[in-house]
């Protein structure tokens, strides 16, 4: 059976995504930050040894069989420009290991992987899913300067391993959701003004983590090849480019 991991996969997008995988009759090998759950591998993304850790764990478990990634696992926390140097240092640094260096690691443990895996009929040895965010390309809120910067650097890290590896059939898939209804986003929607930021949102709503958790699947198990690269917004009109 393939198997798929899924970081982050405890609670919102993650849950939705490990979810609608599973009812596509995927074994999905989950992770979360802290223990708990015996289904799901524990590992702190703040502890550098951690993502090769869980790349280690997640491999054992599938057999080797590792057949996409889903990078989602993230920390949204307001970083005040008012701090302390070392507790604005000390939040930035958090945030880009947490959102984009352990995504990093993983992605590097999956390609050496793949690398050494027989291509499949359709030419692809392995995908991987990065759920970046639109403040990617739009910014974000001025106690957010290290959220964007995590997600614009996933982008670039996304498009430049989907050209790198496209030959050896490594495909490279990224979505950048706006707003979206979890307790993360939730938090973040009532410290801006709550229901009057949808004003911002031409359709009116935030996504729900089931409609991401559709791209999330798509990119995973459907996407054609000629896809790679692809970037896949999903912001309500929010921001289009």
């Amino acid at each position: 059976m393939t198997a798929i991991l899924v970081t982050g996969s405890s609670r919102g997008i993650g849950a939705a995504a490990a979810a609608a995988l599973e009812a596509r009759g995927v074994e999905v090998i989950g992770h979360q930050t802290r223990s708990g759950d015996a289904e799901r591998i524990a590992a702190d993304f703040s502890d550098p040894r951690a993502a090769q850790m869980l790349w280690e764990e997640a491999m054992d478990r599938s057999g080797g069989n590792i057949a996409a990634v889903v990078n989602n696992a993230g920390l949204f926390e307001k970083n005040r420009l008012e701090r302390s140097d070392i507790e604005w240092l000390d939040a930035w640094e958090d945030t880009i290991r947490i959102n984009l260096t352990a995504a990093a690691q993983i992605s590097r443990f999956a390609v050496r992987h793949w690398q050494e895996c027989i291509a499949g009929q359709d030419g692809v040895r392995g995908r991987l899913v990065h759920v970046a965010s639109r403040a990617a390309y739009r910014g974000d809120s001025p106690g957010h300067w290290h959220y964007a910067a995590a997600k614009g650097g996933m982008i670039a890290m996304h498009k430049t391993i989907a050209r790198a590896y496209a030959a050896e059939g490594i495909l490279s898939y990224a979505i950048t959701p706006g707003f979206t209804d979890t307790s993360m986003a939730g938090d973040y929607l009532e410290s801006r003004g709550g229901a009057g930021l949808l004003a911002d949102i031409p359709l009116g709503r935030v996504a729900t983590p089931e409609e991401i958790a559709r791209i999330i699947t798509f990119c995973a198990l459907d996407a054609p090849p000629s896809m790679t690269g692809a970037v896949i917004d999903a912001n309500g009109a929010s921001f289009v480019r």
